[in-house]
């Protein structure tokens, strides 16, 4: 189903390990998200890696890797079950969101190239619009150059009438891209208006942190706003500097930092020493590391 014909070089001869991290909106229903974590695990060929719900973002992010086709069915069985479980009518959370499977991103980790990966995602959004989720393309598995950057996609997204003809499952923004970092910085503050200062400031667009991504949210469980971001190219922007960048903000208002979050995965080039001591992130586990050399399906 999801294959195309390759060239046989020394790639293709080697099993090909796709990385895919999707964005469930449910981030509070263990039941629920035990459901959708079960339809990842009981797919061959495939690992489920790392999972973080956040009550708050009524959000949760799932990590998973398999074969090149193995990966795509185990997407589709997520969304599937999504779709048996999950209305976006009645959704309710902090993070910007427009399907019940909000984002479906797919990493090319080994043996594969992004190009090579496209045609595959591509053939995934018509399976799932079968499901009655609208596939939207982003990154480099964009169909319209308008919408290859995420914001910008949302921003159509937010324009368009797909969520009143669809209010129950959506849309689901399919890409392919690198590897990023989800990072979040919580202060110690109930500012939102503050926290939205530096969110903005940080952003490239005012002349901040190159391929950072970033929200200021509230949330309402700990009492304290939130820079929520999207690090695109950590080997231009690492977790390091942004967290120096937020802290320097911060003090200006006079506020310190409380903690951060690293959501799922990252690379492991990225972890120096200390590095959870020194950016202050809340319970970190070696589980977290992504090393792409030792990777395997065991």
């Amino acid at each position: 189903m999801y294959s195309q014909k390759r060239p046989q070089n020394t790639k293709t001869i080697m099993t090909a390990i796709i990385e895919c991290v999707p964005n469930i909106s449910e981030g509070k229903n263990k039941t629920k998200i035990q459901k959708l974590l079960t339809a990842i695990n009981n797919t061959p060929n495939t690992k489920l890696l790392h999972h973080t719900s956040d009550p708050d973002h009524n959000r949760t992010v799932i990590t998973f890797i398999g074969k090149e086709e193995s990966v795509f069915h185990a997407a589709y069985n997520l969304a599937k079950t999504a779709t048996e479980i999950l209305d976006l009518s009645q959704h309710h959370g902090i993070h910007p969101r427009f399907g019940v499977v909000d984002v479906i991103p797919f990493i090319p980790l080994r043996n594969i190239t992004a190009k090579e990966l496209v045609p595959l995602v591509h053939q995934f959004g018509d399976k799932i619009s079968q499901l009655n989720i609208a596939p939207y393309f982003y990154e480099q598995a964009a169909t319209n150059n308008q919408h290859k950057n995420l914001a910008t996609l949302r921003k159509h997204l937010s324009e368009t009438t797909i969520i009143k003809h669809n209010p129950q499952f959506g849309a689901s923004c399919i890409a392919v891209r690198k590897p990023l970092i989800a990072f979040n910085i919580n202060l110690k503050s109930q500012d939102l208006n503050i926290a939205k200062e530096i969110a903005t400031a940080i952003r490239p667009s005012n002349g901040g942190l190159q391929e950072v991504k970033s929200l200021g949210l509230f949330l309402s469980s700990k009492n304290c706003t939130q820079i929520s971001m999207n690090l695109t190219d950590y080997t231009i922007t690492p977790p390091q500097q942004v967290f120096k960048a937020i802290e320097k903000l911060a003090q200006k208002h006079q506020i310190e930092i409380l903690e951060s979050e690293l959501i799922g995965m990252i690379p492991s080039e990225i972890v120096d020493t200390n590095f959870a001591k020194n950016l202050h992130i809340k319970n970190f586990t070696t589980s977290q590391i992504l090393n792409i050399t030792t990777l395997t399906l065991n």
